[in-house]
């Protein structure tokens, strides 16, 4: 279910609030509930589970998600999306090598030129400006395992620039 974009901000809105998350495997933590409320909007780079999971993160901010590796395709996301943000554009795709993007990938990037790519998948926080495009990971926010650590975004967009903030998911 892919939300409408909310109208760009008015003249004097500064700052937008996103929560950024992936790899929930068909586990929405509460925590990570508590840690999204108040955002503008919400982005999940893949790896979602069940339709449910994006409706609950719809109870909280308009969401756009894309299917990840494990995803069931009826669940009729794209595998990969672009979400124009106020003045900020960003590219969510679940599978990324920042520093060696496919072919198909590279193009997009340059066709679209986000200001941010998202991506899931490793299950670890990355944060590199490459080519001068940001590209992020929020980090695995899953049910626990193998003491891997857990983690989302919140990633502030304000006039003077993007600023990521990862906030570890306690055990």
């Amino acid at each position: 279910m892919q939300a409408p974009l909310p109208a760009s901000p008015q003249a004097g809105v500064e700052e937008l609030k996103i929560g950024v998350i992936s790899d929930t495997h068909d586990y929405l933590d509460p925590n990570a509930l508590k840690l999204l409320q108040g955002v503008d909007y919400i982005l999940h780079a893949g790896d979602i589970g069940r339709l449910k999971i994006i409706l609950d993160l719809e109870r909280i901010a308009p969401v756009t998600a894309v299917l990840g590796n494990t995803d069931d395709p009826d669940l009729r996301f794209p595998l990969t999306a672009t979400v124009q943000l106020g003045r900020w554009k960003f590219l969510l795709h679940h599978i990324v090598n920042p520093r060696a993007p496919t072919e198909a990938l590279a193009d997009r990037i340059a066709k679209e030129q986000p200001h941010a790519v998202i991506f899931g998948h490793t299950h670890q926080a990355f944060r590199e400006t490459l080519n001068g495009i940001l590209f992020l990971n929020p980090g695995y926010a899953g049910k626990p395992r193998f003491g891997m650590p857990r983690s989302l975004m919140i990633l502030h967009c304000k006039a003077d620039g993007l600023q990521p903030r990862f906030l570890p998911l306690s055990d």
